[in-house]
């Protein structure tokens, strides 16, 4: 008969330890909290020191009931959240619906769910640290202040259904801030010149560099003009050839942000898929005779740290899987990548690095292979050593002028023969090859392009650029990220175009009248330093009731300005062009959770919506009578339909092409990948790139 219950707040993670413990534990599972504030009213009395009046959330009555009953039967309870302020909390309002002893060492955590961690967890119970739960106390007064007092005025003087948020205010801020960078920037003319050349037969290329021995950027196409007569008659010829040695050096293991920012450019994912299927390799995954293992360390993290024992084992498997020459001589260890890192947790690594990813892909699904071997790539490639570039820089003298041609080849993999982190604009670095060239080598000359360009616009925020920005800011934590991209988009406030945040005609709105009567939540030293001040209430060195009233001094005296100055906004639809065909009343632009669609202006007597078709200038290839039109699916993720539906079926979501295969005939869509977008035939083989319009020359 068991004498221990233990609590954990996921029926796999529950399934995952009972295996470990075996007979003598009952292990159940909470369901997350079971106790918050109320959603009916604001539940924190301000007055009294910020008492919150917690209840039991709704649905959770029997969880708890069935907890009790399991109390009763045994000696000892453990709480074994996770390992954060929120499991911390967990724990303690546990703690508190069952009535446990606040001085008994009930408490346990555990950074990865293997036998031996979970084994060694359970010989050294602690009590539960009220600085970490005041922690989570705070930031969830502070959000529910903040929510509960400025949304019902937005409700009163804007729009029914707003509603304002600390975090997620800044964040909607910084994607409007970028919008107006783009609104206001002006493209300024650059013109580059390439030199085609080739050496023995070998063809490269170089870039126009220097006039008159100082380097020069042609800003007009008279410039260019200029240099091309100069260089017409001129012969080429090798004068400068520059070889040095440039070591490259791994990327730190990953945090939760660089998980995130990664998992987005390699696999695609939003950062709440990754958070969910990194939940899921942490609680375990049924490995067949090894029974079921959690695969990957505690993903909510901001620490680069590494066990001693993982990087030993990571050093005996490199040296047996690469040769000695892959690990360097000492472990390597990263720094903090940001001053307000917490390090309380290792960064996110594999358990074990034995399990390599395609040993157990039988076990996983595809997307849980494909987060678990980017964690476990990542893992092994930070502790191999440098990758050894050879890099070449050549000058080459055409009359005054300098031509430059750069290159480079990797002497060394190093790291990079298991891993290379990508980049924002989806490229890696690859090698780039000149042909042997010496000074003094007359160059043959086959063509000279020169090329007009203009300098563009900062690029809109992507999950990832997004998340990195947060990070680099001190916004948020690493449990916050995903909620906070997911709330804006919920609440309408920003749109998804093309994988990029746009801010909507809602989210602009809303930021206007925060910034005048609420500026101190938008501003970002502000919510940094509220960060700040929260990790401190972590650490024991600030008082959490301190950090609230000192907030709420100065909000009180905004919330009752704006109650008073906030002018009423009437916001009226935008009438469309259609009819609804259910009353005859004109159609109007409404904006919902995925941007604008069309409602009936005789709401709420008539009900009809419809969404906003875009044509894409495609016959249907189905049913050769329709057009393919751009829709958006229930979950806001834009696919390609015939509108003759449901008459015709034909759907995709791949961008259909007007272009037929030439080969076949059939119908191409558009692909992309780290190399641009292509079209593809649905038939056959052929692919094909896109054709970029041609930049306007100036006159």
């Amino acid at each position: 008969m068991a004498d221990s219950l233990v609590i954990v707040e996921s029926p796999s993670k529950a399934k995952t330890i009972g295996k470990y413990l075996g007979s003598k534990f009952i292990v159940k599972a909470s369901m997350g909290h079971v106790r918050d504030l109320p959603k009916s009213q604001i539940g924190v009395e301000v007055e009294n020191d910020f008492n919150p009046k917690y209840i039991t959330i709704r649905g959770k009555g029997s969880i708890l009931k069935e907890l009790k009953d399991a109390r009763k039967k045994v000696k000892k309870v453990y709480l074994a959240a996770d390992p954060d302020r929120e499991g911390e909390a967990i724990a303690w309002h546990l703690a508190h619906a069952l009535e446990l002893d606040d001085t008994e060492d009930c408490r346990v955590v555990f950074n990865e769910i293997t036998k031996q961690a979970v084994k060694d967890a359970f010989k050294t119970p602690r009590k539960i640290n009220m600085d970490l739960v005041n922690a989570q106390q705070a930031r969830r007064i502070l959000d529910r202040l903040v929510g509960y007092k400025i949304s019902p005025l937005l409700w009163k003087k804007v729009k029914k259904g707003l509603s304002a948020g600390r975090v997620q205010s800044v964040a909607v801020k910084i994607i409007l801030d970028r919008e107006n960078e783009i609104d206001d920037f002006v493209p300024e003319e650059y013109w580059s010149i390439t030199a085609k050349l080739t050496a023995d037969g070998n063809p490269f290329e170089a870039k126009f560099h220097q006039l008159n021995g100082a380097k020069t950027e042609l800003g007009s196409e008279a410039e260019v003009q200029a240099i091309l007569k100069q260089i017409e008659d001129a012969d080429f010829t090798v004068k400068e050839v520059k070889e040095k040695e440039r070591s490259r050096n791994p990327s730190a293991p990953f945090t939760t942000s660089s998980l995130q920012q990664e998992a987005a450019r390699k696999l695609n994912f939003r950062a709440s898929k990754t958070m969910s299927v990194a939940q899921q390799l942490y609680e375990g995954v049924d490995l067949g005779k090894e029974g079921t293992v959690g695969l990957i360390t505690y993903m909510r993290t901001d620490s680069t740290r590494i066990a001693a024992s993982a990087q030993e084992e990571a050093k005996e498997y490199i040296i047996g899987k690469y040769g000695e020459a892959f690990a360097p001589e000492t472990p390597r260890n990263y720094s903090k990548k940001a001053a307000n890192a917490q390090d309380a947790h290792e960064a996110i690594r594999p358990t074990s690095i034995l399990r390599d990813p395609d040993s157990i892909k039988s076990f996983m699904s595809r997307d849980q292979f494909r987060l678990y071997k980017l964690v476990w790539e990542r893992f092994v490639a930070s502790q191999m050593s440098s990758a050894i570039l050879d890099t070449l820089s050549v000058d080459i003298a055409a009359g005054d002028t300098i031509f430059r041609a750069a290159g480079s080849k990797v002497r060394f993999q190093g790291f990079m023969k298991v891993y290379v982190e990508g980049n924002d604009d989806g490229t890696t670095e690859e090698d780039r090859l000149l042909p042997p060239l010496k000074s003094g080598d007359l160059l043959e000359k086959q063509e000279i392009e020169p090329k007009q360009h203009f300098t563009q616009p900062p690029p809109r925020y992507t999950e990832a650029r997004l998340v990195r920005t947060l990070e680099e800011l001190g916004i948020g934590r690493p449990s916050t990220y995903a909620p906070t991209l997911e709330t804006i988009q919920k609440r309408g406030y920003v749109a998804i175009e093309e994988k990029k945040f746009m801010p909507t005609e809602l989210g602009e709105l809303v930021i206007e009248q925060m910034e005048e009567f609420f500026p101190e939540i938008l501003n970002v030293e502000f919510t940094a330093n509220m960060e700040g001040d929260l990790d401190h209430v972590e650490e024991g060195s600030e008082d959490w009731v301190k950090v609230l009233a000192e907030f709420y001094e100065s909000f009180e005296k905004r919330l009752e300005f704006a109650e008073e100055e906030m002018k009423e906004i009437e916001i009226e639809d935008e009438v469309s062009d259609e009819i609804c065909e259910k009353c005859g009343k004109p159609l109007v632009y409404k904006l919902g959770r995925f941007g604008k669609f069309l409602a009936c202006s005789g709401f709420p007597d008539c009900r009809n919506t419809k969404p906003i078709i875009k044509d894409i200038g495609v016959t249907c290839p189905k049913c050769k009578e329709g057009h393919v039109v751009e829709r958006r699916s229930k979950k806001g993720r834009i696919f390609y339909g015939c509108d003759k539906y449901p008459e015709c079926d034909f759907v995709s979501w791949d961008k259909p092409s007007a272009k037929p295969c030439p080969s076949c005939g059939s119908l191409m869509i558009e692909k992309r990948n780290k190399q641009g977008t292509r079209l593809q035939c649905t038939s056959c083989d052929h692919q094909e790139p896109v054709e970029e319009p041609e930049e306007e020359t100036a006159d």
